[in-house]
């Protein structure tokens, strides 16, 4: 009887025990979130790369509103997100004063969207910033922020002028090339066959460096080939960005960037914003998913009436031709992020870990003050765990599980970025006195 009174005592001690542990692990994690939020709330959390569509900054359909589209205001407030670079995309035509003169039709139609939603459709809620003094005083407000990005300098055409113009226009970085060769640099994109236009910048492009340094306007090496981006910098009296690129050495892509150009990165005094695109974060993942998420593509498109394009044929389209694909890649992807959210047999998705792997390697190469973020959202990013602005507070609970501080936070999600502004724009004012 003695014997079970012990047996029994030392059950009910152990199953206690084991209750107290696991309950102190649930706080233990409930305070890591609490943690996370109270550090997301404080910082300031600025996305660079969000693109966009015109047709979703008209009077009836609009960002007020919870549309398909990754990035709207409703999502932003629900995820936490508070800056976001609205982008100015034009895909790359020929080389042609016909080409030039499409191409500025388009970036101005994405101009004249923005303007739009910040100045008619929403003011109370949204306003341009155009400077980080602009940025914390929006913030404050309550208000949402954008900024505006152009990816690929093609619109400029052969009008040095057109810097000055989008400038003037609130543009606060611009690349000098996208999918394909400009006027201005030669692309990453050369990789694959070896051919280049310009064997970096052209005499073109290096004008535009000057006035981009004269203005106040970020250089952007995300899409440019890795000589342009070298020549960028050894131009360039201010330090650059990488708007959308991650770690090489993790992800072998000519859209990350190798050690190399990291270090070149970091002696410019530059930041390099990782970006949650899946195809640049972990190609064994990606790999195994895509295969199934192409099969999905190509059954919707042909629901839609749409012949399927490989990315090599979608470059050969011109202006018009790839704004129109575009749009229906856009709405093809919204559908297929709805049923395969219903899916369960699928190879697993490049997820925030893998993301944050990238921050990760990068901080440890480069040091915390030349990372950041970016989405790549609406122009074919996201990832499982970060896949709309609503998700958002995801990366900083990442961040903080990995064993971030709030000062490291805050640098990773605005600090870094706005200090590369600061110090393009102090340039700029010393460029005109002189």
């Amino acid at each position: 009887m003695k014997n079970f009174l012990v047996f029994t005592l030392i059950t009910l001690f152990l199953f206690s025990c084991k209750q107290e542990s696991t309950t102190k692990k649930d706080l233990s994690e409930n305070q890591l979130i609490a943690k996370a939020k109270e550090i997301h709330d404080k910082v300031i959390t600025l996305d660079t790369h969000c693109d966009i569509n015109v047709k979703n900054f008209t009077d009836s359909i609009n960002y007020t509103q919870d549309l398909d589209a990754q990035v709207t205001l409703p999502k932003m407030k629900k995820g936490g997100l508070d800056v976001a670079w609205f982008i100015v995309y034009t895909g790359q035509d020929s080389l042609t004063p016909v080409g030039f003169e499409k191409a500025h039709e388009i970036a101005m139609s994405k101009f004249n969207a923005i303007h739009k939603l910040t100045e008619e459709i929403a003011p109370n809620q949204v306003e341009i910033a155009l400077t980080s003094e602009d940025v914390r005083r929006i913030h404050k407000t309550g208000k949402k922020v954008a900024m505006i990005g152009i990816e690929n300098g093609y619109p400029v055409g052969t009008d040095i002028g057109n810097v000055k113009k989008f400038y003037d226009l609130g543009a606060r970085y611009m690349s000098l090339s996208h999918n394909g060769h400009s006027q201005l640099c030669d692309s990453n994109t050369g990789e694959a066959d070896g051919v280049w236009l310009h064997n970096g910048l052209s005499d073109l492009g290096k004008e535009v460096i000057a006035e981009m340094n004269k203005y106040g306007m970020m250089i952007d090496v995300s899409h440019p080939s890795k000589e342009s981006m070298r020549q960028m910098i050894e131009l360039s009296k201010a330090p650059i960005i990488a708007s959308h690129s991650s770690a090489r050495a993790l992800c072998d892509h000519s859209r990350n960037l190798d050690d190399e150009q990291l270090q070149w990165l970091k002696e410019n005094g530059g930041v390099v914003q990782t970006v949650a695109f899946t195809s640049y974060l972990n190609t064994e993942k990606f790999e195994k998913r895509n295969e199934k998420l192409v099969a999905i593509a190509k059954n919707i498109a042909d629901s839609m009436g749409v012949t399927w394009l490989e990315r090599h044929e979608v470059r050969k389209l011109n202006t018009e031709e790839k704004e129109k694909y575009y749009d229906f890649y856009m709405k093809m992807l919204s559908i297929r992020r709805a049923k395969v959210k219903k899916m369960t047999n699928l190879p697993p998705a490049v997820d925030v870990a893998d993301f944050v792997n990238h921050i990760d390697y990068m901080v440890k190469k480069i040091g915390i003050d030349h990372v950041g973020i970016s989405s790549d959202f609406d122009g074919g990013g996201g990832i499982e765990g970060w896949s709309d602005a609503s998700e958002t507070f995801n990366v900083t609970l990442e961040l903080v599980k990995r064993g971030y501080t709030e000062e490291e936070i805050e640098k990773l999600w605005s600090g870094n970025l706005l200090r590369v502004l600061d110090e393009v724009q102090k340039v700029a004012k010393e460029f005109q006195k002189s």
